[in-house]
């Protein structure tokens, strides 16, 4: 099974290959890896199981942040293990496609993207 190590290194290749001007934005996210979300972010998302989230951006997009915002937590970006394993799994996707398809999603929040705008960031990625 891939470690949380691997997916990090996954995920950290995958930010490394997003065009200017996008991964000059980037540079206060943090990217956790963590196992599996707690039941309570799962609530929180309307979500009935925590291994029905495979990652999660928190943070203000970039499309609605303000200068007068202060002592703000920085954007986060967390990958669960678990829940990307199982996904991998079933679809026989490549584990480094499914990875750089959810970095890429959740990177795509962070700029106040729409789905379509997500998938075109992510061509541009491969």
């Amino acid at each position: 099974m891939p470690s949380a190590a691997e997916i990090e290194a996954i995920a950290r290749r995958t930010l490394d290959r997003l065009p200017s001007p996008f991964a000059e934005s980037l540079g206060d996210i943090v990217l956790m890896i963590e196992e599996v979300a707690s039941p309570e972010t799962a609530r929180r998302l309307g979500l009935d199981h925590p291994m029905q989230l495979s990652g999660l951006y928190e943070g203000v997009p970039l499309n609605l942040q303000s200068i007068e915002q202060s002592g703000m937590l920085p954007e986060r970006i967390t990958l669960y293990r678990r829940p990307i394993i199982a996904e991998w799994q079933s679809t026989g996707v490549s584990l480094d496609q499914l990875v750089s398809h959810i970095v890429i999603h959740e990177v795509g929040h962070h700029f106040g993207f729409s789905d379509d705008d997500m998938h075109a960031l992510e061509d541009q990625a491969e």
